[in-house]
């Protein structure tokens, strides 16, 4: 994907409920959990990476939340809200990448929690360099231009 098409930043919370999805923009880094990328060597490791987002509860949301909560259901809005903020967060962990040169992030996870009434969310990784070694491998979608 070309740097000139931008996409709106993900901080604009909360989205419509058929708006939700995982963050795929990551502007040619390969993200992944698994420990290893298949098809390719990592040739230098960068180091730790992460990327975190803090985001305060609307009020009226949240006075809502208690009456879904005692009602049973999904709570929506803190849905969209936690999926905006690990999108935020892969933002931030693909920028730390590419400012160390790094071109994937392997052993990527994700933490959310409370803190202080404020809802947290923090990607960590290893930032690295890896190339491609086995031809019979499809090149990462994330590395296409």
């Amino acid at each position: 994907m070309s740097s000139s098409r931008r996409h709106p930043p993900p901080a604009d919370i909360p989205p419509q409920l058929s708006d939700l999805h995982c963050f795929t923009e990551t502007e040619g880094v390969i993200t992944t959990t698994m420990f290893d990328v298949p098809g390719y060597r990592v040739v230098k490791v960068l180091g730790a990476v992460y990327g975190l987002t803090v985001r305060s509860r609307n009020w009226a949301a949240a006075m809502g939340m208690v009456l879904k909560s005692i009602a049973g259901g999904e709570l929506r809005w803190f849905t969209n809200m936690l999926y905006s903020a690990r999108n935020d967060a892969i933002t931030r962990i693909v920028a730390e990448t590419k400012a160390r040169g790094g071109n994937a992030i392997i052993c990527l996870r994700f933490e959310s929690g409370e803190v202080g009434g404020f809802a947290q969310c923090c990607a960590y990784g290893t930032a690295a360099i890896v190339e491609k070694i086995d031809p019979n491998t499809h090149e990462a979608p994330q590395l296409h231009s």
